[in-house]
């Protein structure tokens, strides 16, 4: 009977979840996945889910995941049998039906194994991603600025601001109007005081968002900080407002208590790595990105599936009340 690919359903979760940790056991500070965590990606919108099965016994799954660093295969995973490579090209080519901007990506632990099968699936090596971290021991000296900009904590009614600081940064929306009540609630105590600008004639030119690592405190027992997002407008770099709003941020966080503070940033990015290792920040991890260009992109929508005759390939997602939107 021919492998079949389907939507997933919360039956489904036990299962996926279990599988998850066995695949990345052991794995960069990562903590065993629960029924809460894995919710919680789910009721954030941006997470499908697609399930490989045979002679209907659940053989695997993947994850696609439309995040900030792009559209993302967030997991493939299937048993190693005889049944592999058709699982995995089943899920490959149901992944690639939500892909819209015409660009795929996995991310992979630097220098894995995995590199050379990816690249068999016709993805190239492409970017990657810092994980860096830095220790708080003492407070250290601002790096000297133009005359004329104010380097203060953001106000409580500079929300609007904000947004439109970061973004311009960005050239895309990386923030939204009820972003600082969310991390308020998810890394407290954060609040305005955290957030650390850069003004010039009262107007929002650089921004560093500090916070409470609160996954990884909780996870770990820690207490490091997180800085990110970071963002400064074309116009204002080269004049050291990123470096001294990082340092600003750095010693808030030490203040706060804080003995280590964590951010990410792009491989590609060399003038954020260098200003980072400047300040004392060492890379913690590397991921490596493998990108596959689409030529064709011809996204699903969710309530809808499309047949085919080697695997039923459907649109997953899962609606405000928790319940399944599969349609098969």
């Amino acid at each position: 009977m021919a492998i079949t690919v389907r939507c997933f359903t919360y039956n489904d979760m036990p299962t996926v979840i279990a599988q998850l940790n066995k695949d990345r056991e052991g794995s960069y500070e990562y903590r065993l996945l629960t029924d809460k965590t894995f919710r919680s990606w789910l009721q954030q919108g941006r997470l499908r889910i697609l399930v490989a099965e045979k002679n209907g016994q659940f053989l695997g799954s993947s994850g696609y995941n439309d995040s900030f660093w792009g559209e993302e295969i967030s997991w493939l995973i299937t048993p190693d049998d005889e049944d592999r490579k058709i699982a995995e090209a089943a899920l490959l080519e149901g992944v690639e039906k939500y892909v819209r901007k015409g660009m795929l990506f996995v991310a992979l632990e630097e220098g894995s194994p995995d590199i050379e099968e990816w690249s068999q699936r016709n993805f190239k090596l492409e970017g990657g991603m810092y994980h860096m971290v830095a220790k708080l021991r003492t407070e250290r000296t601002l790096p000297s600025i133009p005359e004329g900009v104010v380097v203060r904590s953001l106000r409580k009614d500079e929300e609007k601001a904000f947004v439109k600081a970061v973004n311009m940064g960005f050239q895309n929306e990386r923030v939204k109007i009820g972003d600082i009540r969310k991390w308020k609630e998810e890394s407290p105590p954060f609040d305005e005081e955290w957030v650390s600008v850069a003004d010039i004639n009262d107007k929002i030119v650089s921004v560093v968002v500090g916070k409470p690592d609160s996954w990884y405190n909780k996870s770990f027992k820690g207490n490091r900080g997180y800085l990110g997002p970071a963002s400064t407008l074309h116009e204002h770099r080269g004049k050291n407002l990123a470096s001294a709003l990082t340092v600003r941020a750095m010693n808030f966080l030490l203040a706060k208590g804080m003995d280590s503070v964590a951010l990410y940033t792009s491989e590609q990015n060399a003038a954020s790595f260098a200003l980072l290792k400047r300040i004392g920040f060492e890379v913690s991890h590397h991921w490596r990105f493998m990108r596959k260009y689409l030529t064709n992109p011809n996204p699903i929508r969710l309530q809808r599936s499309v047949a085919d005759p080697a695997y039923q390939r459907v649109s997953c997602g899962v609606n405000r009340d928790n319940s399944n939107s599969c349609v098969k």
